[in-house]
């Protein structure tokens, strides 16, 4: 029972902090990079990596608290047979959509970095964090689904 508590608190918090970290940089940090509100490129290199780095991390741990919680609560036919198995697989395949999303996005972003570019730069990387920040947030929802037991309401 504890480590199943702990396994949810940790995903929830880093579940959080991941979204609410791309959302933050889709919606502010790359429009204003993208505006030239940055005379320099250096807070915006620390701002990608640092969001990199809290992608990867955040991606690891949830895939490990994911992978015991869903281990734990249901089987493997109860993956495919039921609402809140099916939405657990709907979470894998937008957390995978999310991380792949964020790396590209980063590698895109950082690469016209290090050519001193800021505007080009933001303007490119731009739709990827927004349709990241989009995955995140249905993340977000398809992980209230299934915390609310959504299939105990149908």
């Amino acid at each position: 029972m504890v480590d199943t508590f702990v396994a949810q608190t940790i995903h929830l918090i880093f579940a959080a902090l991941w979204a609410g970290s791309v959302c933050y940089v889709a919606a502010v940090v790359l429009p204003l990079a993208r505006d030239g509100a940055f005379n320099t490129t250096k807070p915006l290199e620390v701002i990608s990596g640092r969001l990199t780095m809290l992608s990867r991390v955040s991606a690891l741990l949830l895939l490990v608290t994911g992978g015991h919680l869903a281990g734990r609560g249901y089987s493997p036919e109860g993956l495919f047979n039921t609402l809140n198995g099916q939405l657990v697989l709907v979470m894998v395949v937008l957390w995978a959509m999310l991380a792949g999303l964020i790396e590209v996005g980063a590698k895109r972003f950082e690469a016209g970095l290090n050519g001193k570019k800021l505007r080009e730069p933001a303007s490119d990387a731009l739709p990827l964090y927004r349709a990241a920040a989009v995955v995140s947030i249905a993340l977000l929802v398809v992980s209230g689904l299934i915390t609310s037991n959504v299939a105990r309401l149908m």
